[in-house]
């Protein structure tokens, strides 16, 4: 699996202890990290959604202060579904349930630890289309599409 990783300066930390997991992780074949140091919360989040939408990388994961900037920053891209999630039902249903392909989470909020947990977890989830939520996302693409 492809991930592209990024963070502002006030997610910075948490997404180094995340990308330095990845890349020992062997489900996964590449990390790019789009961080800069003065990179803001939008750009790095419209970055990271269009090198997913642009078939570059399978997944993201953004960190910010709260991890609710970069999703709705992601979510901007069309096409590019974004959930911040911090415990193990939110970032279950925001693959399972969502399809999302980039995970926010908030250096403020979760500790690495934690977040490596949920990190570990993430990479094994997938979504079935033929889920109850199936249909739900369609509706959803088809509103985005309009």
């Amino acid at each position: 699996m492809r991930i592209v990783i990024g963070a502002p300066a006030n997610g910075a930390a948490l997404k180094d202890e995340l990308k330095a997991l990845l890349e020992a992780d062997t489900r996964v074949s590449e990390v790019v990290d789009l961080s800069t140091a003065d990179i803001t919360y939008p750009a790095v989040s419209f970055m990271a959604a269009q090198a997913i939408l642009d078939g570059k990388a399978d997944r993201g994961i953004l960190v910010c202060g709260t991890g609710i900037g970069t999703a709705i920053a992601a979510s901007k891209v069309a096409g590019v579904r974004a959930a911040t999630a911090h415990d193990l039902v939110t970032v279950h249903g925001a693959v399972e349930n969502y399809n999302a392909q980039v995970l926010c989470m908030g250096q403020n909020v979760i500790t690495p630890p934690a977040a490596k947990a949920l990190v570990d977890i993430w990479l094994d989830l997938r979504h079935d289309p033929s889920s109850a939520y199936g249909q739900k996302l369609e509706e959803i693409a088809a509103y985005e599409s309009r």
